[in-house]
């Protein structure tokens, strides 16, 4: 009985020590170096507060054409998002695109999950809206990005915005990412993960629901989600778009999972939002209408 007692703590003190591993993984910063700017582009250094700063690049687009800023997705850097900031530069639009903290060029001590990321957002809306003044602004942000635009409380608040695979709250991206990389046994630790918020960030997981904020959004949103993703899933991609505020509208690309959907598609991807922005950036007509799962 004492062998089977002393291995089954020992069982618990292994789980427990692998539960810390995986939450320390999950937020640990994802330094890195971006290399040189695109040709046209300014190099950022852009103040976030709290000693932290934002790295990025402006580009310059055709006056009165709009600007947008782009935020990357969890554990990438500015990068990821060139492809969409070389196809709306090709449109006319200026692009700025930042390394969230603790991404790429940009300082910080740990990922946020979105909270930790949300004063560089707030910092690089200001720093576009005083160096382009009388542009109007629209951002797209993708899943981490995505989270840290909604957690950021819209301000400086956009004046169009798409959000794409963006998680609706931290137990439901546990919970879909944990019974997809570990079945049951992931299921029976969540709860367990979601205990150790606090330890690894300082943050509650009540704090992390971006679902609760989109109602408070003051600009017209595009929901991006991939029909097969498995990690935001349709179902949370439905919550999302149910609790946002008009006008509101959810576009769903039909095959991709958690994937970059311009990446996936550039052509549907430029038709689709483009369009989007050019409505409201732009005052152009462009009709088109949600469909998928």
């Amino acid at each position: 009985m004492r062998r089977l007692a002393l291995a089954a703590g020992l069982l618990v003190l292994l789980g427990a020590a692998a539960l810390a591993l995986v939450g320390e993984r999950l937020s640990a910063a994802a330094p890195g170096m971006v290399g040189p700017a695109p040709p046209g582009a300014q190099v950022l250094r852009i103040d976030a507060g709290g000693g932290n700063t934002v790295a990025g690049w402006l580009t310059p687009g055709r006056p009165g054409a709009g600007a947008v800023l782009l935020l990357h997705g969890l554990r990438a850097d500015r990068r990821q998002m060139q492809g969409r900031a070389q196809a709306l530069q090709r449109q006319g639009y200026a692009t700025l695109l930042i390394d969230l903290p603790a991404h790429g060029e940009s300082s910080g001590p740990r990922i946020g999950f979105g909270l930790h990321e949300a004063a560089a957002v707030r910092a690089s809306l200001r720093h576009l809206r005083h160096t382009l003044a009388g542009e109007k602004v629209a951002v797209i942000g993708v899943s981490l990005g995505a989270a840290a635009y909604v957690l950021a409380g819209a301000e400086p608040a956009a004046d169009a915005v798409v959000l794409e695979s963006m998680y609706a709250d931290i137990d439901d991206a546990l919970l879909s990412r944990l019974r997809l990389h570990a079945g049951a046994v992931g299921v029976a630790a969540a709860p367990l993960l979601r205990a150790q918020l606090p330890l690894w960030l300082g943050v509650s997981a009540d704090q992390l629901r971006p679902v609760d904020r989109l109602a408070s959004l003051r600009a017209p949103l595009l929901i991006v989600a991939g029909s097969a993703d498995r990690h935001t899933t349709p179902a949370a991609s439905r919550r999302l778009h149910a609790a946002a505020a008009a006008p509101k509208d959810l576009w769903w690309v039909d095959g991709a999972g958690h994937v970059d959907l311009h990446a996936f598609d550039p052509a549907a991807y430029e038709a689709r939002v483009f369009a989007f922005l050019a409505r409201h950036l732009r005052g152009a007509a462009a009709g088109w209408a949600s469909i998928g799962p």
